[in-house]
């Protein structure tokens, strides 16, 4: 994968100044530190930070048409591409380079945005026209990658990071106050919105399309459906698992296309331990194996690494992740990650991919397997209180509870405590948000730490309401179950999952993930299921381990699940490569202007006395930090020192001849 950025003088054509796209471009070397490339003429620049993955010879961008009136820089895989480079040649098309870059733009000669449905791929790409000066972006179905954008006097700029636009921006960015309504309710802001105010993110699944007469359009080409008559309500167990077994196994074998070594994460977990099992049963008996270990016990799952590591034989590295060391790391996974984040998970992922970044450049991960065939106890739990609904005055009905977090239930005197927690909104199921209530609930008191400024900035805005808003017509007529899983996908995946936990961390290192589960062709397929045979009962992911149990031990196909999480109280206070106090000192509270001081020093005094908080204080601490760290880097940016050599080594100069 890559950084791509650009310049697009949106009515007219005007000098588009080579420097910016420099400072851009070297925003982004991280993520492409193998070459860089620019094309210019009299109204657009495109430019893009190459990591080197397939066609290292001749795939330099920007890449060109037949009659080089077509031009384009992308970031991603397209994994169809050897066959739809074959129907391409068919039809005459001419290809100087063996790239899936050149593949797109052949594509989009013949079918225009309909070119995006035969992708199956992670990308986000732009395309220029310059003979009808139409200018073409897109990113992928779910947003596995990143595409930023910021419309400001008729100029429009977009890159892979914020951080490219930061760097040119002619004034100071400020943190967005309902990005933070949104990042403090749903862990991340909403399709769209980014923590930056005036810099927006082209939502999952869309593209935006500039015309030579002045149009401008966003629209969305592929969504995801539960609709009641989709679903396969005539299939058996059997026929399902087969299906999905023929599915993953392909979705994994053109994933393994590259001209560079290919790793595996294995967290020792089911969905990681499936995906290397598949490669090393099927495709590559010498594969890379790179995992996380934990300091503290609660967090780690070593054990199980190592029984993995045992039944396929695989050559493994770990990266342990001490307390220390994420403490140490945190302030950069919040510069790589451009949000503020409300747990310390994203660190060790980034202590892996510095790691693995020395022996291969792309992971096949597992992410997304939980949303897409129903793992979380989000969906489990779901379903208890859907049963106790019809009953809520039961006192048995909430006992299942019990069962899907027996370690917080184990203390006596909390129990009706925490059963009254699980009873909000019980008495309509009906709801939209049904399933994420609590959670979102929960996660709402974290803006008591918010300034009365940032209240009063913020006032009646409601992100429920806009989240309400945003759904399918008919997502009241879905199954729950679906309901849930929409929800979780949408927001928790696209902008927590794959950004903070994947891409960003990944892409830091110049590490590319890939993830076999977000094959369109899976999600497709899984939202046809009938959500019975999802979670059985309250046996979650039941069809999937059904495929993975003739290949995996029974200690890793039914183990009970443990939540990926890293410690933070632990990792921050007592750590001398961390400066806690200045950083929640009154004076840079006041100074960013987010929280209130006072109930901020009552927090970080509380955590200084106690060894132990509870989920909502630990996960304050991280969100008030992580948010001070992000106004330090951006807020107060300071420019990059361009070097003065600094050059393309591809340079494509068409001004004045256009």
């Amino acid at each position: 994968m890559c950084g791509i950025s650009g310049i697009f003088n949106v009515k007219n054509p005007a000098p588009v100044d080579i420097n910016h796209l420099k400072r851009m471009t070297y925003a982004l070397h991280h993520r492409g530190p193998d070459e860089n490339g620019a094309y210019i003429d009299d109204q657009v620049g495109l430019a893009q930070s190459r990591l080197s993955i397939i066609d290292l010879r001749s795939g330099s961008q920007p890449i060109h048409n037949e009659d080089s009136t077509l031009w384009i820089v992308f970031n991603g895989e397209i994994f169809n591409y050897p066959e739809i480079r074959d129907s391409l040649l068919k039809l005459g098309h001419k290809f100087y380079t063996n790239t899936d870059t050149e593949v797109i733009l052949h594509l989009y000669e013949e079918k225009k945005e309909k070119c995006l449905d035969e992708l199956n791929g992670q990308f986000a790409f732009a395309i220029w026209d310059s003979n009808k000066k139409d200018l073409f972006l897109a990113r992928d179905r779910v947003g596995i990658l990143p595409l930023f954008y910021k419309i400001n006097q008729d100029r429009f700029y977009f890159a892979s990071e914020a951080k490219a636009i930061i760097e040119i921006s002619d004034y100071q960015i400020n943190l967005d106050p309902l990005g933070m309504e949104q990042i403090f309710t749903f862990w991340t802001t909403l399709p769209g919105r980014t923590a930056f105010k005036g810099i927006e993110e082209l939502p999952p699944g869309h593209f935006i399309k500039f015309t030579s007469e002045k149009n401008i359009s966003i629209n969305r080409y592929w969504n995801l459906s539960y609709s009641v008559e989709r679903i396969q309500t005539d299939k058996s167990i059997p026929e399902f698992t087969e299906d999905i077994s023929e599915l993953m196994k392909d979705s994994v074998r053109i994933r393994l296309r590259a001209d560079v070594p290919v790793g595996s994460y294995l967290s020792g977990g089911l969905d990681s331990s499936g995906i290397t099992a598949i490669v090393k049963n099927n495709f590559n008996n010498k594969l890379r194996t790179f995992g996380i270990t934990f300091q503290e016990e609660s967090f780690d799952e070593s054990d199980f690494q190592h029984l993995m590591i045992k039944h396929l034989n695989t050559n493994h590295s770990e990266v342990h992740a001490t307390n220390e060391n994420i403490g140490k790391h945190f302030a950069d996974a919040i510069f790589y990650g451009e949000k503020p984040i409300i747990r310390a998970a994203p660190v060790p992922l980034f202590l892996l991919s510095k790691k693995s970044e020395k022996r291969v450049l792309k992971l096949l991960t597992g992410e997304g397997a939980d949303e897409i065939f129903g793992g979380y106890n989000i969906f489990r739990e779901t379903k208890v209180r859907k049963f106790w609904s019809v009953n809520p005055e039961s006192k048995f009905r909430p006992l299942l509870l019990k069962k899907l977090y027996p370690y917080i239930f184990k203390d006596q005197r909390l129990a009706n405590t925490l059963q009254a927690f699980f009873k909000l909104g019980i008495d309509n199921p009906n709801n939209a948000f049904f399933s994420h209530l609590v959670r979102w609930n929960n996660n709402t008191k974290l803006k008591n730490f918010f300034s009365d400024d940032i209240k009063r900035q913020i006032g009646d805005y409601n992100c429920f309401e806009e989240l309400r808003n945003s759904l399918p017509e008919n997502f009241d007529n879905w199954d729950y179950v679906y309901k849930a899983q929409y929800l979780e996908i949408i927001t928790f995946m696209s902008g927590y999952l794959l950004s903070s936990q994947g891409d960003r961390m990944a892409m830091a290192n110049s590490v590319e993930l890939r993830v076999p589960y977000l094959d369109h062709r899976i999600i497709e397929y899984m939202a046809t299921v009938p959500s019975i045979y999802k979670i059985r009962g309250l046996n979650e992911k039941y069809l999937l381990k059904t495929v993975f149990k003739k290949i995996l031990p029974k200690e890793i196909v039914y183990r009970p699940k443990n939540p990926y999480r890293a410690p933070i109280r632990n990792s921050f206070f007592n750590n001398k490569f961390i400066d806690i106090k200045s950083l929640l000192s009154e004076k840079e509270i006041l100074e960013a202007g987010i929280f209130n001081p006072a109930k901020v020093k009552l927090l970080t005094q509380k955590a200084e006395k106690s060894q132990s908080l509870s989920e909502l204080d630990n996960m304050a601490i991280a969100g008030i930090l992580s948010t001070q760290i992000l106004h330090n880097h951006f807020v107060d940016y300071k420019k990059l020192k361009l070097p003065s050599n600094y050059s393309f080594s591809t340079f494509i100069d068409k001004r004045n001849k256009t």
